[in-house]
């Protein structure tokens, strides 16, 4: 008989765990590790483009909301809408032009505008700080992939030659174009600039033919602009109270001041002069410049003559949900002014590059959420990866379409808000930097605009409260699963860098014969008195053999709230007695990596020794995790536990 433990293994039983490892170094393909510098922060990991192609890919998010944009300021402003859109035009110039223009300045590497006001906040306030502002850039940008592909599915379904059966399956259309760029995105993206250069030029080139068709037509109507002349001057009196009602009306335009922040989000992707330095790409932030110049003019140009051209000609009833211009006006034109042939034509463009918007949209989340979470210990380890993140985002933008029953007007208030907490922050953030730089007359320029867009988000809220309970919900989201995951990764390693200065490996190297014992002490107490008491207990209560040969390790704790580090050790001497120093955000954690590296550096077995904690345990918990104190010592053990398997290479902790 065969025993169990040699029973013969059969094939399908070895395919197992074979195919979820496969599956797993898939899933996780490109996670750098820890210590791994982001390479992509520079734009060294992949192909640099020329500033024109690139403001194709960040015009994915902004040029597609034509798609939308010139019918939803007609149902909000109505006959008041192109004077209500040049409102929105002249603060997209000379408001949020000049903002980003400066973010890109003082936030090269991608990172927009949060990372200028990540430093405002001191410690955890900070850090709660950037989560809320990556609540709203992740409603921003959610929404966009869900409003995007929602108004994709109308479009198809509006389509005179679309299948009788495709009508009010919206709902199924939208998720099935979530599903598909997710799809993309499982398989790879390294073509989106060269396919967002084709989709662009293309339906820019489209709206162009259109607007100038539908401009003509109008022209050759002087009655319909006659009629529209007479309702509006009717309707809201003298220039003066049109300005003033359009001032009203203009939050709920403000989707037309989408992309800038996507526009800074790809400056990586730039390419800049061979001149270039890590700390000051000029070409690169010039070509950002004209990336964000270029488009802004574009944009106003298509915004101003579209809406005149769609208010004129297309009836108000048009308009309303349901209506055949309802989200999709230049659409409506394109059909009745140049046939179903070129509608169709026209059609085909914007579905993809309202679909394509969503890739803009999701390029940005996966910059902004590596590039912070898993830095703050506020993510699991498997978020520096691509493809689990693509499926995270995803899984909530099918939930988000379900919610919202893929209804585009009922996502324009969400999409919205977090469009104009986010350009207001960076006007925020842009004004404090001319205050800090003593540059007066820039404060109170780029303060006049900070107001201007505070006054927009708020009236925007006020009107539209669901885009507030969709970021609110997604901040929530946010700081729960980032303070599980800091707990959860309470025991690692943070250390990406240790070095020691000459002093400290001099004193690491006096011992060549045998182990290398160090005392923990908590740098407080800097007395002679205070050494040696720590000194004696450390040989009353534990095996230190005699006081020659011992080390004094202190960990100095900056900021608790930081995660991962570098850390510089240095050797010190106070009172006769050799000390290691190392600032850092936590004690543990710092003492293991430190025990660790000694241990690699000089080949000899570090033995650490500690006094007990007093006070509560759980007290000591809580202050592990949010001041970087509490148990020092058996939290030193867990992280030298999980960080070294093999016990006999782990080094040794003494408690007494």
């Amino acid at each position: 008989m065969t025993s169990l433990s040699h029973a013969p293994v059969e094939p399908g039983d070895r395919k197992k765990p074979m195919a979820k490892a496969a599956f797993k170094a898939w899933l996780l393909e490109g996670m750098p590790h820890p210590s791994d510098k982001p390479t992509t922060s520079d734009g060294e990991a992949h192909k640099q483009q020329s500033w024109w192609r690139v403001m194709c890919l960040t015009g994915l998010d902004y040029f597609s909301t034509l798609g939308y944009q010139p019918a939803i300021a007609a149902l909000a402003a109505g006959t008041l809408a192109p004077v209500a859109t040049i409102v929105l035009v002249l603060v997209t110039l000379f408001g949020a032009l000049p903002v980003y223009r400066h973010v890109a300045k003082e936030s090269h590497r991608g990172e927009g505008s949060i990372a200028m006001l990540e430093h405002l906040l001191p410690r955890w306030w900070g850090k709660f700080f950037v989560l809320a502002l990556l609540g709203f850039a992740a409603t921003d940008f959610m929404i966009t992939i869900t409003l995007s592909a929602a108004d994709a599915s109308a479009h198809v379904i509006e389509n005179p030659f679309a299948p009788s059966f495709l009508h009010g399956q919206n709902v199924i259309i939208t998720l099935v174009f979530v599903a598909l760029l997710g799809a993309i995105f499982l398989r790879g993206f390294k073509e989106a600039v060269g396919i967002a250069v084709v989709l662009v030029s293309l339906y820019l080139t489209l709206n162009a033919v259109v607007v100038a068709v539908a401009i003509a037509k109008a022209a050759e109507s002087p009655i319909l602009v006659n009629d529209w002349w007479g309702a509006l001057t009717t309707g809201h009196g003298d220039p003066i109270m049109m300005v003033a009602i359009a001032l009203l009306v203009f939050p709920k335009l403000a989707l037309g001041l989408s992309g800038f922040e996507t526009g800074v989000a790809v400056m990586p992707q730039i390419k800049g002069y061979p001149s270039d330095t890590v700390e000051n790409p000029v070409g690169r932030i010039r070509g950002t410049h004209r990336l964000l110049t270029t488009a802004a003019l574009i944009m106003s140009t298509f915004l101003v003559t579209s809406s005149l051209a769609t208010t004129i000609l297309i009836p108000a009833a048009a308009f309303q949900p349901g209506g055949k211009a309802d989200g999709r006006a230049l659409a409506y034109l394109a059909h009745q002014l140049m046939g179903d042939g070129f509608g169709t034509l026209y059609d085909i463009s914007t579905i993809l590059i309202l679909w394509f918007a969503g890739a803009s949209a999701m390029a940005g989340l996966l910059n902004l959420v590596p590039r912070y979470l898993p830095r703050f210990g506020m993510a699991p380890t498997w978020a520096r990866a691509l493809r689990p993140l693509v499926l995270v985002f995803i899984a909530i933008a099918i939930i988000i379409t379900l919610i919202f029953n893929a209804d585009v007007n009922a996502q324009g208030g969400a999409y919205a808000t977090g469009v104009l907490v986010l350009i207001t922050s960076a006007s925020v953030a842009v004004t404090l930097s001319f205050r800090r730089k003593g540059q007066r007359g820039k404060t109170i320029s780029f303060a006049i605009i900070s107001v201007i867009f505070l006054y927009t988000t708020v009236a925007n809220v006020i009107e539209r409260p669901d885009g507030l309970k969709i970021a609110a919900l997604f901040i929530l989201g946010i700081v729960v699963v980032s303070l599980l995951s800091r707990i959860r990764r309470s025991f690692e390693l943070r250390a990406t860098r240790i070095r020691m200065d000459a002093t400290a490996l001099q004193f690491t190297g006096v011992e060549t014969d045998g182990p290398l014992r160090i005392i923990a002490h908590e740098p407080k107490r800097f007395s002679a008195e205070a050494y040696q008491r720590k000194l004696e207990h450390a040989i009353n209560v534990t095996d230190l053999p005699a006081a020659e040969g011992a080390l004094f390790l202190e960990v100095l704790v900056d900021d608790s709230s930081d995660f991962e580090q570098e850390l510089m050790i240095q050797g010190v001497e106070r009172h006769g007695y050799r000390i290691l120093t190392v600032h850092s955000s936590n004690v543990p954690n710092t003492i293991a990596a430190v025990l660790l590296h000694i241990r690699d550096v000089t080949g000899l077995m570090p033995h650490v020794y500690f006094r007990w904690n007093e006070g509560n345990p759980i007290t000591n918990m809580l202050k592990f995790l949010f001041v970087g104190e509490g148990e020092i010592a058996p939290v030193t053990r867990e992280v030298l536990r999980e960080a070294e398997p093999e016990l006999s290479r782990r080094p040794w902790v003494h408690v007494g």
